[in-house]
């Protein structure tokens, strides 16, 4: 896998357009990185392939589509087995609701954002769903009451 101190100042250009609008042309793209389109292309095909991009997609309002509200929640395991982490991992990438999912150190094994449309959506999928499965010991919720700073865009130097 290519790490980031051997890509040229180019592809640290392109890498940082398309992070901050990836439904630009190539032509625009090679515009605004100071390349021509064919070497844009290329660049962007072997970012590609290296798994520097792994894809393109439109970043929704959560608000605007009824999913404003926004949880972390810690959760604890019963078991570490191989098939127990497997199982919740598995149970986590199904609920489209879970946004991310860490796998944490200290007191709490995994750390989720979960998004809802309001607090008994949550406390539905907290209690009919997450404390349901069979690996799981516990959770502890913190509602988020705003965002700050959301990004996706990784820092490109």
């Amino acid at each position: 896998m290519t790490n980031l101190s051997s890509l040229d100042l180019l592809d640290r250009r392109i890498l940082s357009e398309l992070q901050r609008d990836a439904t630009l042309s190539n032509a625009e793209l090679a515009e605004r990185v100071g390349s021509t389109g064919p070497s844009c292309w290329r660049r962007v095909r072997a970012m590609q392939d290296q798994g520097l991009l792994r894809r393109a997609v439109w970043i929704a309002d959560p608000s605007a589509l009824g999913q404003g509200v926004i949880v972390l929640c810690h959760v604890r395991m019963k078991e570490f087995s191989a098939e127990a982490i497997a199982a919740f991992e598995d149970f986590v990438r199904a609920h489209e609701q879970v946004m991310e999912c860490y796998s944490m150190s200290g007191e709490w094994d995994y750390l989720l954002r979960v998004v809802a449309s309001d607090v008994a959506d949550y406390e539905h999928f907290l209690m009919r769903t997450l404390l349901k499965h069979p690996s799981v010991a516990g959770a502890s919720s913190q509602f988020a009451l705003s965002t700050t700073k959301y990004e996706t865009a990784l820092p490109i130097r």
